[in-house]
């Protein structure tokens, strides 16, 4: 291929990862975004395939080498990959998107490994340093998210994981890692290369064992962004183009995101990833199992939504398990047909991920203009009759206010305390993603209706419609 055609495609492959970001802002262009985005990835893979290698020393065309073994690999991605995502449920986007990202990490930093092997006495001192912060990135990227995978998908405990002298152990293996990476570029020797590539791999496990309950999918986030500058650093090395371009965009979304995801809990990103060696240990007082809950029906809460002049559904967590989205629009529009006011008040990250619940509810074809954030839809509660909390817990918890100490003290919350009347639907009395109570489940104009989301709506619905 012609080298000035192949520049020009590797343009055109930027440029539609900066529209995709751009698309992936704003719910209604997500889907769009989407699709650019994994057009020019496959473009991006295609052309690769075709891109100009130069002569070698006899005058001749340099030619791929292990072209049979590279397509066999993107087979083997495609039938695993593929599946994957059609499969996948959307309450476990979170845990995909984390497998996804560590993979990323981990194979940018065996592509800079092995290059730089390649490479041999004749890398240069700046491909070298490229390297090492390929590999220390990488693999701290890759066992990172293997971590949080575990931890999301509950296969291990999903609070903090402490232990005496966690800080200055993993000082002393960060310490570790930088050591050996200047050992490695002082000296060029491979050994050094691969003790601190293991090392790295142990800082990325160490590192994220002190996070937990809903600070996960903010280090998610972060890894995801040490990912795409893994990625930029492993072009420079192999003089691609596209790759700097690409891990560039992923490490500066990335860093955004994170930075956004730290304002949404209230908390800074270092309280976030240490804050657990720190925070004091809460005395559990048993009144979860002393205090009584107010428990109704379908038909009382079909009554009382029945008379509301403003309902304000809260979705989490819980209605993406139930795969209730379709019937809680069912129940709104069934309201808006009475008169009454509906919105849905969104936490920015509710269902774990921002913009988790504004795709589920997209699904199920919720106008947009419903959906209110929550620095919106906050000072509405007082003039809001009934509060519909379908599956969330942490994202309302005035502990977050009440509570200093507790895993989400300082999170800003959405204040559906100040409305009328809030209803609770709830599988049982567990507590939520950060395991504590919720004071609000025991406020007298509270009431809690037990059971699957999806089946309790539908009775609500049979209910209302009745009246």
């Amino acid at each position: 291929m012609n080298k000035n055609i192949y520049e020009l495609l590797g343009l055109v492959v930027a440029l539609s990862f900066i529209l995709a970001l751009k698309g992936l802002s704003a719910p209604k262009t997500a889907r769009r975004g989407n699709l650019i985005g994994a057009a020019g990835a496959t473009l991006a893979t295609v052309v690769v395939f075709f891109a100009p290698l130069g002569k070698d020393s006899m005058g001749m065309a340099k030619t791929h080498h292990n072209t049979l073994l590279i397509l066999v690999a993107v087979a083997v991605g495609v039938l695993v990959g593929v599946p994957a995502a059609r499969k996948i449920q959307m309450t476990q986007m979170p845990q995909l998107v984390a497998l996804f990202n560590g993979v990323g990490g981990g194979a940018a930093a065996l592509v800079a490994t092995a290059e730089y092997l390649n490479l041999g006495a004749d890398a240069s001192t700046a491909e070298v340093v490229a390297t090492v912060f390929t590999v220390i990135v990488g693999c701290t990227s890759f066992s990172g998210s293997v971590v949080t995978f575990l931890k999301l998908q509950e296969l291990m405990t999903t609070r903090p994981v402490v232990f005496p002298g966690g800080r200055f152990v993993i000082a002393a293996t960060l310490a570790g890692v930088l050591g050996t990476g200047g050992w490695t570029i002082a000296s060029g020797g491979n050994t050094p290369l691969l003790i601190m590539g293991g090392l790295a791999l142990l800082f990325g496990v160490l590192f994220v064992l002190p996070v937990g309950g809903a600070d996960v999918p903010i280090v998610i986030s972060l890894l995801n962004a040490f990912t795409g500058l893994t990625v930029a650093a492993s072009g420079y090395v192999l003089q691609s183009t596209l790759l700097i371009v690409a891990g560039t965009l992923v490490g500066a979304s990335g860093t955004i995101l994170t930075r956004k995801m730290a304002e949404a809990m209230g908390r800074s990103l270092f309280g976030t990833l240490f804050g657990a060696f720190t925070a004091k240990p809460q005395e559990a007082t048993g009144a979860a199992e002393t205090r009584s809950v107010k428990s109704g029906s379908p038909d009382d809460v079909a009554i009382l939504l029945n008379y509301a002049q403003r309902v304000v559904v809260v979705p989490g967590f819980g209605l993406a398990v139930a795969q209730a989205q379709h019937t809680v629009r069912e129940l709104a529009d069934l309201l808006s047909a009475k008169g009454i006011d509906v919105a849905y008040g969104i936490h920015p990250v509710a269902g774990r991920m921002p913009g988790h619940m504004n795709v589920l509810l997209a699904e199920a074809n919720v106008p947009y203009e419903q959906l209110v954030e929550m620095d919106e839809v906050n000072p509405t509660f007082p003039q809001t009759d009934v509060v519909l909390v379908v599956g969330a817990n942490d994202v309302v918890n005035p502990a977050a206010k009440t509570t200093p100490g507790c895993p989400i003290y300082g999170m800003p919350i959405l204040d559906v305390s100040e409305a009328g009347n809030v209803i609770f639907l709830k599988r049982s009395m567990r507590p939520g993603f950060a395991g504590i109570e919720n004071e609000l489940l025991y406020d007298a104009k509270t009431t809690l209706l037990f059971g699957d989301a999806k089946d309790s709506l539908t009775k609500v619905v049979n209910a209302l419609k009745a009246l």
